[in-house]
This record gives C-alpha cells, sequence and structure tokens, in this order.
C-alpha cells in the first residue's frame, strides 16, 4: 500500500498538535494536551486504490533544530503552520520555516497553514496584539506570502472549532499526490479508517497552542474526504 506522507511543522504553541488531535479524534483537546502527538495513518481509498496517510508532528522549539529534520525524509506534504494571532510565528515562515524545509526536501510541496482563527476576532486577544502595535494576520496577507513562497496554497483552519480543519488535509492528500504544475483533474479521496502508525522515526514534542486535557488521539475513526 502507497503512503503519503505529511508532515506538520512550525513554531511552538501555534497548534500543531491539538491540529492533529483535533482531526484525527473529531474531538478538540479540552482539557490536556500531550507535549508528544503520537503519529497516525489514515487509511483513504484513492480511484479505487488504498493510501496511507501518515500524519506526523514536531517540535518547534530550538532546543529540537537538530533533531526535527530527522522526521523530514521521504516527505510528500509539508504543512507549515503559524497562528492568525501571532504575528512573530507568520514572519517565522518566511525566516526559518520555508527555508529549513526546502533545504532538506526542496521538491516537497508545502501549504501555508493558518491556524486558531476562532481568535481572530476574540475581543481580548485583538487588545493583547493591540497593546504591541499589531493584529491578526488577514487571509489577504497570508495568501500574499504564499504565493511568494511558491506554496501550493494558503488553507486555515480552528482546531477548536473544527472550521476548515478537514479541508486542510484534503489539500494536503492532493498536494501530495497531484504536484502544483501541470493541474490535473482531481480524484476522489475517500478514507477507510485510522489506526495509530507505530513509527520509529523521532517522535518531537508537540505544541498545542491551547491548553488542555483528555483526548486521547483516536482510533478506529472514520472520515469522509471530499473534493472541491
Amino acid at each position: 500500500m502507497q503512503t503519503i506522507k505529511c508532515v506538520v511543522v512550525g513554531d511552538g504553541a501555534v497548534g500543531k498538535t491539538c491540529l492533529l488531535i483535533s482531526y484525527t479524534t473529531n474531538k478538540f483537546p479540552s482539557e490536556y494536551v500531550p507535549t508528544v502527538f503520537d503519529n497516525y495513518a489514515v487509511t483513504v481509498m484513492i480511484g479505487g486504490e488504498p493510501y496511507t496517510l501518515g500524519l506526523f508532528d514536531t517540535a518547534g522549539q530550538e532546543d529540537y533544530d537538530r533533531l526535527r529534520p530527522l522526521s523530514y525524509p521521504q516527505t510528500d506534504v509539508f504543512l507549515v503552520c503559524f497562528s492568525v494571532v501571532s504575528p512573530s510565528s507568520f514572519e517565522n515562515v518566511k525566516e526559518k520555516w520555508v527555508p529549513e524545509i526546502t533545504h532538506h526536501c526542496p521538491k516537497t510541496p508545502f501549504l501555508l497553514v493558518g491556524t486558531q482563527i476562532d481568535l481572530r476576532d476574540d475581543p481580548s486577544t485583538i487588545e493583547k496584539l493591540a497593546k504591541n502595535k499589531q493584529k491578526p494576520i488577514t487571509p489577504e496577507t497570508a495568501e500574499k506570502l504564499a504565493r511568494d513562497l511558491k506554496a501550493v496554497k494558503y488553507v486555515e483552519c480552528s482546531a477548536l472549532t473544527q472550521k476548515g480543519l478537514k479541508n486542510v488535509f484534503d489539500e494536503a492528500i492532493l498536494a501530495a499526490l497531484e504536484p502544483p504544475e501541470p493541474k490535473k483533474t482531481r480524484r476522489q479521496t475517500t478514507p477507510v479508517c485510522c489506526t495509530s502508525l507505530c513509527s520509529s522515526m523521532l517522535r518531537g514534542g508537540g505544541d498545542s497552542g491551547y491548553g488542555g486535557e483528555g483526548a486521547q488521539p483516536g482510533v478506529n475513526n472514520t472520515k469522509r474526504f471530499s473534493q472541491h
């Protein structure tokens, strides 16, 4: 069975681990978020053939800069994440994350992913940013950066409300199977199961971006993928 390896990168505390837990369990981890997200595999049917979508969390902290690239070999698609309410994490997309992944995997496609969009209109969050003369990142600003950095596209989501969440991974599958050029007719993807992926690769410390407890990464979770 062919495997699609998807690696998630980005600054610490932008919500990468919550993104993966919410997607694989259909439940936001409201009370406890583990510092290490178990790697997972989702089996999807594409054109009648089974594929395995492997999801790999990484640690964004500088302490892991030398270890993190051990997760990169054979990656089919990267999700480069930033929080729409963290201008510094957005800046680091250009300054750190895209240079890092393109150095190690120059031909691997990547998506730019804005997280925590539920906080974009949150009054207290806006107030905190304003004190530092900052404001949330707009979709238009992120889309421009995606074009400038030659990302496949920009997508955004909320792990809390799950708005846009499924679309992030649908687009990741499409990017891995169908590189941006030339454009092709998109194929139907239908997942049939979700199981724990026992990986001997580095398991970098994840970071939640939200406080939270209790969510155990899901098993036997069936998802429906749809195309646009």
